[in-house]
């Protein structure tokens, strides 16, 4: 029968000829956390001023609704009123609609600001690491050129 190869000798072997540097991982996750705790901050921003709308929004419908429930004299006045409410209604729709537009336009560019920084972070982390990397890899291979030389 054949036994499994174990490929745990080889895998250590190809990894520490490939050099790492913990410091660029480290400033890597630094920089994502940094990232996610910014993206975190506008979404609950949003998040508070769309609730703050919509209890705005109800506490006004619940006012115009109170005018329609009272008692009227005339049968015309409970259409009046209706009328009336239907009205406000649609007016404080589009009022409020647009506040969340407002709040999605702010998040959106507050977004695309956060993305290109970002970017721009992980971008000067990459070539940092990639700096690091060749530099070693340099110094490795000049080593090795020169033990087979001697």
């Amino acid at each position: 029968m054949a036994d499994t190869q174990d490929f745990t000798k080889m895998m250590q072997d190809m990894m520490s000829a490939f050099s790492m540097d913990p410091t660029v991982m480290q400033d890597a996750f630094k920089t994502q956390a940094a990232l996610a705790e910014k993206m975190s901050k506008v979404a609950l921003e949003a998040a508070e001023k769309s609730t703050e709308i919509s209890a705005k929004w109800t506490k006004d419908t619940l006012a115009k609704f109170g005018e329609v429930a009272t008692v009227k004299d005339e049968p015309t006045d409970y259409t009046k009123a209706m009328t009336d409410f239907a009205s406000s209604t649609a007016e404080m729709a589009a009022e409020n609609m647009a506040a969340f537009a407002e709040v999605a336009k702010k998040v959106q560019m507050e977004t695309v600001e956060l993305m290109l920084a970002a970017g721009k972070d992980f971008s000067q982390d990459a070539t940092t690491a990639m700096k690091k990397a060749t530099t070693t890899a340099t110094k490795t291979v000049k080593k090795a050129t020169t033990a087979t030389a001697v």
